[in-house]
Order: structure tokens, then sequence, then C-alpha cells
């Protein structure tokens, strides 16, 4: 398979209008008609994540951060960024990166991270791009609307919004005509006027689901010209956001829950912004990566504490003065992203008999060492 065949897959999933203005995501290295046969995910790409892709002959490395923040001014091999664009560009190596666009995906990084922690009840923190919704409306004749329903809502026909899934409208009526010569009529005769009981499905379908439920209902329409209207809803958005905002399953003091977020993002050390370790936390906001210019809008969302990456000095004094304890892990725990996003292309490689292998980096690319 071609490289752009996953890609694509993961574009519907985490589209790249969903990235920051600016943030370099797609394609970084290399042709998406290359055929590949290894992939490996990754958080970072850093020469020596490189020599693990070239050790394991993997064709495709798929990251979270952009190898090419930056355009290269020269290729200078003397410099080991350069030196490392060579060697990938020698080894025939494609590389894409997802960034922004993944952090605000539907079950995409935020999320995996909300999970790591427990969090229920979560909603959305930082709000970004705004989808389109679709009102999707289809005649079926009845005895065959159960089913067309069915799959269409499988297919992503369902503004799914945690609580309620599978939503659809149905009304039943009757449809008369009268085939004409040279028809060839899935009920009724040509020349014989017919009726057929009906049903008319309506569905609220998002934009990026839209191309798989319209190709999905020309395969299981038992008519060979399905009828059927779109129309895009101008008072209705589905709103992706950075990070996440949840409840935990109990209580916590401060102090307790930080330790708890080191055990469960794996990391040997982390900072903590308080005047208080012993406050009690229920509500918790989290935003992976460079994070702290939203403390406010965690603080206004309710949150008790709110951890992020990367937080700088006079951010720091700024939160205590705003009484907005903060946990800094570092950006690192979007490390998480390495099996999640390896288990996601396993599950579309056996769903679409792809001819692929995965494997997840073994790299750890933190660039800090705690003592």
């Amino acid at each position: 398979m071609k490289a752009n065949e996953l890609v694509q897959k993961f574009e519907t999933f985490a589209p790249k209008k969903l990235a920051m203005p600016k943030d370099p995501v797609g394609l970084q290295i290399g042709s998406l008609d290359q055929e590949i046969h290894k992939v490996m995910t990754t958080l970072d790409v850093r020469p020596e994540v490189v020599d693990e892709a070239i050790n394991n002959d993997v064709d495709f490395i798929f990251a979270h951060h952009p190898v090419m923040f930056h355009p290269a001014r020269n290729l200078d091999y003397s410099d080991p960024q350069n030196a490392m664009y060579a060697k990938i560009i020698s080894h025939g190596i494609t590389v894409y990166a997802a960034h922004t666009n993944l952090d605000s995906a539907d079950g995409g990084m935020n999320d995996w991270l909300a999970d790591a922690l427990s969090l229920t009840h979560v909603r959305g923190l930082v709000p970004g791009y705004a989808g389109s919704i679709f009102r999707l409306t289809v005649t079926v004749p009845k005895v065959y609307a159960t089913a067309v329903r069915m799959s269409l809502v499988d297919a992503g026909a369902d503004i799914n919004d945690g609580q309620y899934t599978g939503y659809t409208y149905e009304m039943d009526g009757t449809v008369y005509y009268v085939p004409q010569p040279g028809a060839d009529p899935t009920i009724g005769m040509a020349g014989e006027p017919t009726e057929v009981e009906d049903s008319r499905l309506e569905f609220e379908v998002p934009e990026k689901n839209l191309a798989k439920v319209l190709k999905t209902l020309k395969d299981v329409h038992p008519l060979q010209h399905p009828l059927y209207n779109i129309i895009r809803l101008e008072d209705k958005k589905h709103q992706y956001t950075m990070g996440r905002v949840g409840e935990l399953p109990e209580q916590m003091q401060l102090e307790s829950f930080a330790k708890r977020c080191k055990s469960v993002f794996h990391v040997s050390g982390l900072r903590v912004v308080t005047t208080d370790l012993f406050k009690p936390v229920k509500t918790v906001a989290i935003l992976g990566g460079d994070g702290g210019k939203f403390y406010r809008t965690a603080q206004k969302a309710g949150a008790d504490v709110y951890i992020t990456g990367d937080v700088y000095y006079h951010t720091g004094h700024d939160m205590l003065a705003s009484d907005m304890p903060v946990i800094d892990p570092g950006h690192h725990i979007e490390s998480i992203c390495i099996p999640k996003l390896a288990d996601l292309f396993n599950r579309w490689a056996d769903e679409n008999n792809w001819p692929i292998s995965i494997i997840q980096s073994k790299i750890n690319t933190d660039p800090f060492t705690f003592l």
C-alpha cells in the first residue's frame, strides 16, 4: 500500500484543519506516493530515533512532533539536524507529523491523557475549529429502513455526545409512481401504477464523516438511485477543543495527586506551582505540551488543578498570584501517543487488510534527567 492510504484514513480521524495556525503538520520528508511496509510511531524524530527506524527496516515514521518546525537555511551536514534529514532521505523513509490536530481530535491526545487519569464527565478546554453539521434525509422502502439506518449510524451518521448515540428521526409514508417503458424498477412493473410504503430517515452527520456516510448509503440502499438530500445546519457546529476538563473518581490532596501523576505518566520528576500542597483536588484540567498560557482558561472552567508542560518562570509567578495550582510533568507525557497510535493503526490495518506492520519506538526522547 502507499503511505497516502494511511494518511487519508488518519486525516479523517484528525483533519489538518484542526491544527493551530502556522503549525507545520502533515508530510515532513519523503512522498505519500511511496509504498510502505513497516510504520513506526514516535513522539519525536531525533537522530537516535532515525537510527532505530533504519535498524528495523522502517519506511514510514509517524510522529507527533514535526521534524521540521522551521525551514532549513542550508543543508550543511555539520549541523546534526541537517545530517539527520540526509539520513532519512538516503534511506527512503517518509516522515509524517500530526501535532495540534491530534491534540484537538476527538479521541486523540488529550482524551488519552484524560483517560490515563481516569477522569469522568470530560469536556473540552480551549475551543478551536468548529466543524459543520449536516442534516441528511434519506427515503427508503420501509422494509429496509432499519438495516439502512443502522448501517449509516455505524458509518458515522451520528452526533454522538457521549450520552446519546444513534439519534435519528423516522417518518413513514407512501410513494406512488408509474414505471415507464425501459425502466427497471426494484419494485413494480413498467406501465403499472405502483405504491410503496416508504420511510424517511433523518440524520445529523459531522462533516468529517460525511464522505463515508454517503458511500455507505450508496452501497447499502436497495434502490439503484437512492433519493436523499443534504443541508448544512448553520446554527449547529461540532466544537473541537485542545485540552480536557474532568472529574477524579474521588477527591485527593494536591500533593498526593501530583505523586499519582508521576506514576501515571512515568516521569521521575515534576514541578508543582502552588501555595498549598494540601489543597483538595477533584476537578482537573489537562493540556498536553506547552499549555501554560491557558491556565486562566482552566481556572474559569472550574479546575482545582491544571496539568501542562513547559511552564515558564514568570508565568509560574502569575499562576501563584491567581491562586491556580499547576502541575508541570513535562512535555514528554505526550509519549502516550506512541502505543495509542500503534493500536489505532493496527486496528485500521486489520479492518482494511493493509499489508503493513506497526512498531513502536523504544527510544526515550525526553531531554531532561532529574537528579
